[in-house]
């Protein structure tokens, strides 16, 4: 497994729990900042994803 996609799952995780906090508190820039980070590892995490399989079609 590729370190992007781990490190792109806990920036989900962190940018998850960021937004819910944002939205219990009312604050709307946390929020944002939450939901930013949450779409950064989704990105990060994709990226992973391919980096995995392009691996494994190399290797084949």
């Amino acid at each position: 497994m590729d370190k992007d996609r781990i490190e792109g799952a806990a920036k989900q995780a962190v940018g998850s729990v960021k937004e819910a906090f944002g939205k219990l508190t009312g604050d709307s820039k946390t929020q944002a900042e939450g939901a930013a980070q949450k779409a950064e590892g989704k990105v990060q995490n994709t990226a992973g994803g391919i980096k995995d399989t392009v691996r494994d079609i190399a290797r084949k």
